[in-house]
């Protein structure tokens, strides 16, 4: 799985190959995220599945996950699934937005910055079935734990990083709802 590997039961196991899954057949492939793909040849993405699924308990999981971060730096991100207890979409909202906050609070702010998946993502003045979703839709709640640093380095080498998000919805229009509706369920399948 990764250089980072979580220890997980059989079920959490399907979960992080899943999001595996999705971050190279979906994301690097697709060239979703331009950054994907160092970190996945790098084996330095950690998948760390939920224990917990009530929100305090997730959140002190998310902060220990920040901690290991700082402890490992080889270990460049860590996507932090949430396959129990964040099935809405709205619930989900909540939490991104608590989950924000609190690594302010932890002093986290300017280390780790927080993007965020859902299978049922929807853009603000998006119809739920706009294509434009599956640029943040995921087979399972995810928040992905960025190093802030990381980041800027890879922005300042990328031409015109402002046309990401543009790019990504004009492919994901072109190639429509159904298309990623079946990349999504081939992701939670076996390999």
């Amino acid at each position: 799985m990764a250089a980072t590997e979580c220890k997980h039961n059989a079920e959490d196991r399907g979960v992080a190959l899943a999001t595996q899954n999705w971050v190279e057949k979906v994301i690097m492939k697709y060239n979703i995220c331009p950054f994907a793909r160092r970190e996945v040849e790098r084996n330095s993405i950690r998948y760390k599945v939920a224990e917990q699924h009530q929100l305090e308990a997730v959140l002190n999981e998310l902060v220990d996950e920040c901690h290991y971060l700082e402890e490992h730096p080889q270990t460049e991100t860590t996507l932090f699934i949430l396959p129990r207890g964040f099935e809405g979409f709205y619930q989900y909202l909540d939490l991104v937005d608590i989950a924000d906050a609190l690594l302010i609070d932890q002093g986290f702010e300017g280390v780790f910055q927080l993007a965020s998946f859902h299978p049922d993502y929807c853009f603000e003045g998006e119809e739920t079935s706009s294509a434009a979703n599956y640029t943040n839709r995921a087979p399972y709640p995810t928040l992905h734990i960025i190093r802030e640093a990381s980041m800027e380095r890879a922005l300042a080498d990328y031409d015109d990083p402002e046309s990401i998000p543009e790019r990504n919805i004009a492919f994901a229009e072109r190639k429509g709802e159904a298309f990623f509706v079946k990349l999504l369920q081939s992701c939670k399948q076996a390999d």
